[in-house]
């Protein structure tokens, strides 16, 4: 600022000596006052140019465009041009924060929405719109609850007490695929509240299928308990004949088999569950798995029935299935059992292993027995699920068997395929991918 004074000052006194020197010297101080206002004219004129340039240039100038002028307000423009950059920087720096921060909260795995303090939708991310139904554009500034009308979450909201959860079914929700949702909503800011919900289908499910699990292991262990604890009251409080003792202790034996069936079951699904993939570098022989099915579907009939089934068995071609040999005996037994167990006396079992066409393979178990109805089909395949429940018990079996033979089929990356019309039997088949599957050659 002293530095613009001396130059008025300079610019005057040269004026002034100008004016001077140009007049007359019986006028040289009228020269020298006119210069001195002429100068100061002049400089007052540059001065309300410079000024305004600066402020068409902050009226009227793209934000950014550089101006070039000199003096005092050069320098405020500069300053004022770098103060701009600055503050364009800090806003490009924030919206690049913002940009990430939304893009974390779209990343996430819960739904996030953002209501104002008249609970109008200000923002929300794609999770959130497919648990409500919503579009992020269309719905923005629209009132949640015209969107959310859940009579529960409507409580909730008006309670106004958001300490703990509210669960309810999705807007999206149908019989076919239902999806429940955890809501729940906090306060931040002047008013404004922040949605979080979670779709915990799957959790709820597995939380019911773990407690049909206790409850069916609890029950298919007691009842046989039940009988044994009869049986050994029985035999310890009343004097028996030799036959009537040895039928209850065959009986005591059945309901023991029983439970060790159920107990082995149980294990062998466990272990299905906690052991690695199966091996895709070692090969079966796919006659030995079938011999073996033949061999225990034999046996099997001869105890369940005095009129033998009829057991047949067709191997398309020699071939080999890569896999664990364990697991897959078990799972084609297991189809094997559950033929014989429910064709009556005298049926018709047939086993059979075929390559097809697409390179795969497909081993099948087809019977002659009732065939299940078309509503037992979906949950078949479910942990204890029986078709009939006494029926099972008579045989033996345990209901796990068809859970087994497809933990085993998607552990190989095969496909349970089941057909069943009811009255006319079943045809279960595993089928298994090109890369498991390769045919023998045989040596000459």
């Amino acid at each position: 600022m002293l530095w613009r004074v001396v130059r008025f000052f300079l610019f005057q006194l040269a004026g002034g000596g100008l004016g001077f020197a140009l007049a007359p010297k019986a006028y040289a101080l009228h020269g020298a006052l006119g210069g001195l206002v002429l100068s100061s004219l002049a400089w007052v004129s540059i001065d309300l140019w410079r000024s305004h340039r600066l402020l068409a240039w902050l009226r009227d100038a793209p934000a950014g465009s550089p101006i070039r002028i000199g003096g005092l307000w050069g320098r405020l423009a500069q300053r004022i041009e770098r103060s701009f950059r600055q503050r364009d920087q800090a806003l490009q720096d924030s919206e690049a924060r913002l940009q990430e921060f939304l893009a974390a909260i779209q990343a996430s795995p819960n739904g996030i929405v953002l209501l104002n303090a008249a609970s109008r939708i200000e923002w929300c991310n794609q999770m959130a719109a497919s648990h409500f139904g919503l579009d992020p554009r269309r719905d923005q500034d629209q009132l949640l609850g015209n969107l959310v009308r859940d009579p529960a979450f409507v409580r909730y909201v008006e309670a106004g007490d958001y300490t703990h959860d509210v669960v309810i079914p999705s807007p999206t929700s149908s019989s076919s695929r239902p999806v429940r949702l955890s809501v729940q909503l906090f306060r931040y800011g002047q008013g404004r509240r922040l949605m979080m919900s979670r779709d915990i289908t799957a959790l709820e499910q597995a939380d019911a299928m773990r407690r049909d699990f206790v409850a069916n292991v609890s029950h298919e262990i007691r009842t046989p308990l039940t009988v044994l604890s009869g049986f050994v009251e029985t035999l310890q409080s009343l004097p028996l004949e030799a036959p009537d003792r040895e039928r209850y202790l065959d009986l005591m034996a059945q309901q023991a088999r029983r439970m060790q069936n159920l107990v082995n079951d149980l294990l062998t699904l466990s272990r299905l569950e906690g052991s690695p993939p199966p091996p895709l570098d070692t090969w079966v022989d796919t006659r030995t798995l079938l011999a073996h099915c033949v061999e225990e579907a034999g046996s099997l009939s001869g105890l369940l029935s005095s009129e033998p089934h009829a057991i047949s068995c067709d191997v398309a071609g020699p071939g080999l299935l890569a896999g664990a040999e364990a697991e897959l005996l078990s799972a084609m037994a297991n189809l094997v059992h559950n033929a014989v167990r429910y064709t009556p006396g005298g049926g018709r079992v047939e086993i059979a292993w075929r390559h097809l066409p697409d390179g795969q393979g497909e081993f099948s178990v087809s019977d002659s027995g009732p065939g299940i109805a078309p509503e037992h089909l979906p949950r078949i395949t479910e942990r204890f699920y029986r078709v009939d429940r006494s029926r099972s018990r008579e045989t033996g079996g345990t209901g796990l068997g068809l859970a087994i033979v497809k933990h085993v089929a998607q552990r190989h990356g095969a496909q349970l395929l089941i057909d069943s019309v009811l009255g006319r039997g079943s045809r279960f088949a595993i089928r298994f991918p090109a890369t498991r599957v390769r045919e023998k050659v045989s040596a000459d």
